[in-house]
């Protein structure tokens, strides 16, 4: 095998840890910590928007680049044509929460609705693309080669 396969293979591996982590990491660690540590919801809501808007812009990056790696080194068309549709379907989960549901969030919490029904509705919608974008990720690791 000669040194750009492995060197892309490493990359992409190094690109997954980084990506799908991290995504666990904030999302089922550090946030949920957040909330029992904090006696201030609202700073502890702060922060953890923060680290998730970061997420964020971290998985389109890390998204991005894995994606044109199956462009310039690709693997057997089946496993390819799934790896692309993954991630793609990432990447779409991410720009629909990050730019179309943290607006509205955003939106309701300067209106100062942050503790009523329909923020609380637009959170649980945010937050169960976090989550399926989480499982996603792992769909994604047990894709690696």
């Amino acid at each position: 095998m000669s040194a750009l396969p492995q060197s892309v293979a490493l990359v992409e591996k190094l690109l997954t840890v980084i990506w799908v982590g991290s995504l666990w990491t904030i999302g089922f660690m550090v946030a949920p910590l957040l909330f029992q540590v904090l006696t201030d919801r609202a700073l502890a809501g702060l922060i953890a928007g923060r680290l998730f808007g970061m997420e964020s812009y971290l998985g389109l990056i890390c998204g991005s680049l894995l994606l044109l790696i199956q462009f310039i080194a690709p693997q057997s068309p089946t496993h390819s044509r799934w790896r692309i549709l993954l991630l793609i379907l990432m990447l779409a989960l991410i720009l629909v929460g990050e730019f179309g549901l943290q607006p509205v969030l955003a939106d309701l919490k300067a209106q100062g609705l942050s503790q009523g029904p329909e923020f609380a509705r637009w959170h649980a919608v945010s937050a169960g693309i976090y989550v399926v974008n989480s499982i996603l990720g792992l769909l994604w690791v047990c894709l690696q080669k």
